[in-house]
């Protein structure tokens, strides 16, 4: 199964990398493909909605902070209508 979740990149001030990562690696593991990136001290996120929404579409999940984070960019409202929708 994979997941949607961070993975921090910043040594003293924390940055994280959004990444689509298999459910048994570590949080520093190896990824599948780099999604998005996300600065919470800036508050500054890049997200590739293509990427996301491929991997949303074949099963991925979301950790609950992605989520919130996917949520407040509106990534949801472009997945396909038989698609489930993530609270």
């Amino acid at each position: 199964m994979v997941k949607l979740r961070l993975k921090r990149c910043g040594r003293k001030q924390a940055v994280y990398r959004i990444v689509a990562i298999d459910v048994r690696s570590r949080r520093e593991g190896k990824d599948l493909r780099k999604v998005g990136f996300y600065d919470p001290i800036k508050n500054q996120t890049y997200l590739n909605v293509p990427a996301i929404l491929y991997f949303l579409e074949k099963g991925a999940q979301p950790t609950g902070t992605v989520q919130d984070i996917l949520k407040k960019a509106e990534v949801f409202k472009e997945l396909r209508p038989n698609q489930p929708k993530f609270n």
